[in-house]
């Protein structure tokens, strides 16, 4: 399903040299529409768990989490914590359809993939595979913002992606309400895999926004790696702190 709203606000041109800043709205002499003082003080995440890249106070340990439940994931990659500026860019690209700020994020995260990946600190993936949204919530939304962050990816990375092989054939409860043990009893036998799909002995990265307590990705790397996948990865934009009590 292809069904994309028409866009009727400003489209940016991102070959002029005269931009004007997303986050901030000044003038910015890079090529990208986000000023070097904004891309700067974003909330880069540094120290976190190698695994799911929750925050930690120090880089390069293994959250409790994933030492007691290991995911079916082999690694999450997320430039940036999920607080302001970032909540709120993603929530205007989700909620109001303002495609130049996801194409911003996306082009970050592009640059940042990139870099890991030059500096052999990740592996190419094989295909880039979006998460999939349940039929009912795309016609109400319009769009798949993970699609859309796959395809950007894919051009920026040179990397296939496939917006087919994943299914979500039932309809769930939203997972923003959910504490973690409901969200994993809300996914079970929420995905599903087109029966065409070609899973075994490839390495896969999953695009997503934001990755809160892991349900979803644990659950689609499951069912990947069921069907023979070599490894799966979770690329997204932010990762969410821990919740509190």
């Amino acid at each position: 399903m292809h069904c994309q709203p028409d866009y009727k606000h400003q489209v940016y041109i991102w070959s002029t040299n005269n931009q004007i800043c997303l986050i901030c709205d000044e003038s910015t002499d890079s090529a990208d529409p986000v000023c070097n003082v904004c891309e700067t003080e974003l909330p880069w995440l540094i120290e976190q768990c190698s695994v799911c890249a929750l925050p930690l106070p120090m880089d390069g340990l293994i959250c409790g989490q994933c030492q007691k439940n290991p995911p079916s994931f082999k690694q999450v990659i997320a430039p940036w914590t999920y607080s302001f500026p970032i909540d709120t860019l993603i929530s205007r690209f989700k909620h109001q359809a303002r495609w130049p700020l996801g194409h911003l994020l996306g082009h970050l995260l592009g640059r940042h993939l990139q870099h890991r990946l030059d500096s052999g600190e990740l592996v190419r993936p094989d295909c880039l595979l979006p998460v999939p949204m349940a039929n009912k919530r795309l016609r109400e939304r319009g769009f798949n913002q993970a699609w859309m962050l796959a395809r950007w990816l894919s051009t920026a990375l040179d990397i296939p992606h496939d917006e087919h092989l994943l299914l979500r054939p039932h309809e769930t409860v939203a997972q923003q309400a959910l504490d973690a043990k409901t969200r994993k009893r809300n996914l079970l036998g929420a995905f599903a895999l087109a029966p065409d799909a070609r899973v075994q002995g490839r390495h896969f990265a999953l695009v997503d926004d934001v990755l809160t307590t892991g349900a979803t990705a644990h659950s689609l790397a499951r069912l990947l790696m069921s069907a023979g996948a070599r490894a799966v990865d979770v690329y997204c934009l932010a990762r969410t702190p821990k919740p509190g009590p």
